[in-house]
């Protein structure tokens, strides 16, 4: 699948910017890559779900910015999600910022927990839902998948992860501090940059099959 012109340029700038990233940060990104490795290796494909305490910011750009990232570098068989130790909703702040950064989001419903499906390319078949579940809800894999714990909270409070063939710390600032601030867009859109960035780097460093 292409991705929308708009969305490849962002990619290339956020690539661009490899070099603000620590070497200890990517020496933990290329721990991941490692891991990828060894579940395509090992079961044919890698399945990833990211996990926050509320499944409302940080773990749902980790989905999505993984699978943007499989698609730009043309890595097969990599299938992502995102769940929390408690279901809220997938707050609107990241949703608007995920808005103004060029994706192109659908809402299905009004619900207190509402479902977005957000669109890559013109020829993006994929129904991926994205909304705020508990990472063991059965739309999740259940067994032999990656976790990645991108919240503190979350990670102290799982120090085991049923189902996971790997767990992985790799905890992210809330922008949620910055909520109702002069800030709040702006450490919005830094938090889509930042997360996008570290996911295109670890996919940068698969080994293609």
């Amino acid at each position: 699948m292409k991705l929308y012109n708009n969305l490849n340029n962002s990619i290339i700038e956020l690539i661009k910017e490899f070099d603000l990233i620590t070497e200890n940060r990517k020496l933990e990104l290329e721990n991941i890559s490692l891991v990828i490795n060894e579940s395509l290796t090992n079961f044919g494909k890698a399945e990833i779900t990211v996990i926050c305490t509320h499944n409302s910011r940080r773990s749902q750009l980790g989905q999505l910015w993984i699978k943007v990232a499989a698609i730009h570098y043309n890595i097969k068989n990599i299938d992502t999600f995102s769940g929390g130790t408690e279901a809220t909703s997938f707050n609107f702040r990241m949703v608007n910022a995920l808005k103004e950064y060029g994706f192109k989001v659908r809402k299905f419903d009004e619900n207190v927990n509402p479902k977005y499906h957000i669109t890559l390319g013109e020829e993006d078949e994929s129904m991926d839902i994205l909304y705020s579940k508990v990472y063991s809800e059965n739309y999740n894999p259940q067994s032999n998948y990656i976790a990645i714990m991108v919240c503190s909270q979350a990670d102290k409070g799982c120090p085991f992860v049923a189902g996971a063939f790997k767990r992985i710390s790799l905890p992210y600032l809330d922008p949620k501090e910055f909520d109702d601030t002069e800030l709040e867009s702006i450490k919005y859109l830094e938090k889509v940059k930042e997360i996008g960035r570290e996911m295109l780097y670890t996919l940068s460093k698969i080994t293609k099959k």
